[in-house]
């Protein structure tokens, strides 16, 4: 009996072990507390020769092993948000609108950065340059520890890219010389390629390249970017553009990686796919819904900026108004103000409102080759009959200051605000419609405006009915109306578009790209750009304009500015467009965020803050 109970006992921890091997191994961390313990103990002692049980309480202390306590989820520091439309690209060479530009900025590290307080450029990728004596070489000394990563939107790891060879890859002057010669492909169709071509030595070539599926490696190789080694770019120029280092800190220069763009093709851009070099990397793009952004774990600590903020979340919403009732019921930290809301806000939240000058101009275009704004009496009548002072306080309610000429304040080369340009002349407008035929507007065709999606402009179109009716006697019928959004206006008034399918004319806006007078007149404006919406032909004002851009002087740059805007918007000026305001809008900003807007680039989440305590409290 012994024996088989023997047995039994070893047969069933047998079993025991292999049960227990079975299971998934389960650590949990525990820690030795002391610990009072109060128990009743009954013994048996001896008394007067006896056994005798006693009872009695005792209470001692112990060591015990108890589960360590989870630490508490701390939530990361979170920008929410909301946009109105989906991301169009986050590839940096292609990227010219700017939710595209925002999500560049963060993700990828430009050559240069822009200070936000002095806008001065300084370094990033490079930590130092040198410019030849003649002004046609610049040669860039490069950081050596930025890595390209990866980031798993499934696991959350972010992981160092490395090559066929398993070497980590860091950014190098080759990154750069791929990103930047791809920015001269046509095939890409970058409008920004049109913007850096002419400074860059060959780079025109390519862009014009006869057959684009076959450009001739010459040309590729008369492109004056090159890596002296991975630390060391070198850039060649056409000609000694004074303004290179203002454009160094575009997105269109950046690096990019690209072995992975030959992987993925298109789709490299994709969550998971997307390989980046910035202070952010893409957790989560669901398209037309939501995209999210977390920290690069793998930046470099002096390269992170000196903002907190660990994750951005960016709904899509259908309009400013869906998005300012999420900021009023504090689920975002800034918003857009509908203008019907606009007034009944700053009464209520002027605390909590801020007028940001983004130096964007706004102005409403003309098609040049279609009758009868082919006539630039006519478009100087249209022109000088908007009173966009009276637009800019009514219309606007405040938000923007008047403009008669192309580009605003802050711009090296831009006149003063108050001269060059005729402006509102209500007199000259009426008179100029006369010269042109069309004396108190008898005669005139009906015409077509095209204009943003939206109800603010609508208003601005409706205030411009108003203006040419009072002002030339063009009643308001005469004015059709059209409403598209942003990118099917873009594509009606594209150069390319013919002439009959085009609105005679259109709203559009620029904001700057770098400080200087060139990206106004010479991006916009020259008739060479392949995107000259207003099919303008060459004369004159374009010779200056190159002389301008190649002029080293920066006195005599200033001169020719404004003989340039003068040329455009003056008394005897083209008027391709006419300016009407230079933005400065009111946005909805909750007290507990702390920005530097950007002038130029996008927007540097890297240096914004938050302060969590403030933002939790308010969200209840």
């Amino acid at each position: 009996m012994f024996k088989k109970r023997s047995l039994l006992i070893v047969a069933l921890m047998l079993v025991a072990i292999l049960v227990v091997a079975c299971q998934p191994e389960t650590v949990t961390e525990t820690v030795e507390v002391p610990v009072e313990v109060t128990r009743v103990v009954t013994e048996t002692v001896i008394e007067e020769g006896a056994q005798v049980e006693v009872t009695r309480v005792v209470t001692e202390e112990v060591i015990v092993e108890v589960p360590a306590e989870e630490p508490a989820m701390v939530e990361p520091v979170t920008l929410d948000g909301y946009s109105t439309t989906d991301i169009p690209t986050l590839d940096p060479q292609v990227g010219e609108d700017v939710v595209s530009i925002n999500y560049i900025e963060n993700l990828f590290v430009n050559l240069t950065n822009v200070d936000l307080e002095t806008t001065e450029v300084v370094p990033e990728a490079a930590t130092s340059w040198d410019i030849s004596d003649d002004g046609l070489v610049y040669t860039f000394n490069l950081r050596t520890d930025i890595p390209w990563v990866k980031h798993n939107p499934v696991t959350g790891e972010t992981v160092q890219e490395v090559d066929a060879d398993g070497n980590p890859r860091f950014v190098t002057a080759n990154d750069f010389v791929f990103g930047i010669k791809r920015a001269c492909d046509p095939n890409i169709g970058s409008y920004y390629s049109t913007v850096i071509a002419p400074q860059l030595l060959g780079c025109q070539a390519v862009l014009d390249a006869e057959d684009p599926e076959n450009i001739p490696q010459e040309l590729w190789d008369g492109v004056g970017v090159t890596a002296l080694d991975d630390a060391t770019l070198q850039i060649e120029l056409e000609f000694p553009a004074s303004y290179f280092m203002v454009m160094t800190p575009m997105w269109t220069m950046a690096a990019v990686p690209s072995w992975a763009i030959e992987e993925n093709g298109d789709s490299w851009i994709e969550a998971g796919n997307i390989v980046t070099s910035g202070r952010y990397v893409l957790d989560e793009w669901v398209h037309n819904v939501r995209r999210i952004t977390v920290r690069n774990p793998l930046m470099p600590a002096d390269m992170q900026g000196s903002g907190n903020i660990e994750k951005t979340v960016i709904n899509v919403v259908p309009d400013t108004s869906t998005g300012y009732a999420l900021w009023l019921n504090n689920e975002v930290e800034t918003s857009g103000i509908p203008d019907a809301e606009l007034q009944a806000h700053l009464d209520q939240y002027g605390d909590e409102t801020v007028q940001i000058p983004d130096l964007a101009v706004f102005y409403i275009s003309f098609r040049m080759t279609k009758a009868p704004f082919d006539d630039a009496r006519v478009r100087r009548a249209f022109g000088a009959a908007f009173d966009r002072a009276t637009f800019v306080e009514t219309v606007r309610q405040g938000q923007g200051l008047p403009m008669k000429h192309f580009a605003p304040p802050g711009i090296f080369g831009a006149p003063p605000i108050n001269e060059i340009g005729v402006g509102y002349d209500p007199e000259f407008a009426a008179a100029q419609l006369a010269e042109a035929g069309y004396p108190n507007c008898e005669g005139f065709p009906t015409v077509t405006l095209l204009g943003y999606s939206g109800q603010s402009t609508l208003n601005w179109i409706e205030f411009a009915q108003a203006n040419w009716e009072e002002n030339l006697g063009c009643s308001a019928d005469l004015i059709q109306i059209e409403q598209q959004s942003f990118s099917e206006l873009l594509t009606a008034t594209s150069g390319s578009t013919p002439d009959e399918e085009a609105p005679h004319m259109w709203t559009l806006g620029w904001g700057p790209d770098y400080g200087d007078e060139n990206n106004w007149v010479g991006d916009v404006l020259w008739c060479e750009n392949p995107g000259n919406r207003q099919k303008r032909e060459c004369n004159e004002i374009d010779d200056m304009i190159v002389a301008a851009r190649e002029e080293t002087d920066p006195a005599k740059r200033v001169e020719m500015y404004a003989q340039i805007e003068d040329m455009f918007f003056g008394p005897e000026g083209e008027y391709p467009f006419f300016p009407i305001f230079l933005r400065i809008a009111f946005v909805a900003e909750h007290s507990w965020l702390s920005r530097t807007p950007a002038l130029f680039g996008g927007a540097q989440w890297y240096n914004w803050n938050i302060d969590q305590e403030a933002k939790l409290a308010a969200q209840g």
